[in-house]
């Protein structure tokens, strides 16, 4: 078994956003798929888990990006699960540009999921041993992120399509991010996004409808924003983020 993986990917223009640079969006495709092809190996991927009626289920993510890479490069992406214990465990990220500079690293923590109940199961009991590496990416506790202030910057609808969902059948990781950035204001979002932070909470379904919000709580050179993502029909909590930028 390989406790550490990589996988290279080679930007296309396609994945660009209107700077030119790679799109956050398929910096985190990036991670969940280098994810699950190293969960493969491990033997502990959801095609292993399906038969004994688990899955896995993200908990948090914690980015952070030195510098987006263009078109025609390749980045490196290394994995390695770095903890193990209890409900969760964390996979952690490291991302290189062809001169071995890390361009940017990421920590995330995931659960095991019982289908039947949607409920966690514990590790241990489920899992076969695989090895770990016990350094992480990102040092994070994942303590709670903060709750969303009472009045958004900015609010935003989306309903939930076919293409959003996942082969759990509910929305992919990557589209709440997606959902997050499009209500973060112009004169923000214009600039870098250096930092991510999201704490999935509950999961959204095909036909639902959303609420995106976003709350400038700093202004400035390095501006940071409090996302909150919930269900328009019962304003369920959904997801909270953080995102810190660069003008």
């Amino acid at each position: 078994m390989e406790p550490i993986f990589e996988k290279a990917f080679p930007v296309s223009y396609h994945e660009l956003d209107s700077h030119g640079n790679l799109r956050l969006l398929t910096i985190l495709n990036y991670l969940q798929d280098i994810a699950g092809a190293h969960a493969s190996r491990l033997g502990v991927s959801v095609a292993d888990l399906r038969p004994g009626g688990l899955t896995w289920v993200l908990s948090r993510i914690h980015l952070l990006v030195d510098r987006y890479p263009r078109a025609e490069e390749t980045v490196t992406v290394r994995t390695w699960p770095a903890t193990r214990h209890g409900l969760f465990t964390c996979r952690e990220f490291e991302l290189f540009d062809a001169k071995e500079a890390c361009v940017a690293r990421a920590s995330t923590s995931w659960a095991l999921l019982k289908v039947a109940t949607r409920r966690p199961v514990r590790l241990e009991e489920h899992l076969p041993p695989y090895p770990l590496v016990p350094r992480r990416a990102v040092d994070d506790d994942f303590a709670a992120l903060p709750a969303f202030p009472q009045e958004a910057t900015v609010e935003m609808g989306f309903r939930v399509l076919r293409g959003d969902l996942d082969i759990n059948h509910h929305v992919n990781n990557t589209v709440f991010a997606g959902w997050a950035l499009e209500a973060v204001p112009d004169g923000i979002a214009a600039g870098a996004l250096t930092e991510l932070e999201i704490a999935f909470r509950a999961e959204a379904l095909y036909g639902e409808s959303i609420v995106s919000r976003c709350a400038v709580v700093e202004d400035g050179e390095t501006p940071c924003c409090l996302h909150q993502i919930v269900n328009s029909r019962d304003n369920k909590e959904l997801a909270r983020l953080r995102t810190r930028w660069r003008r």
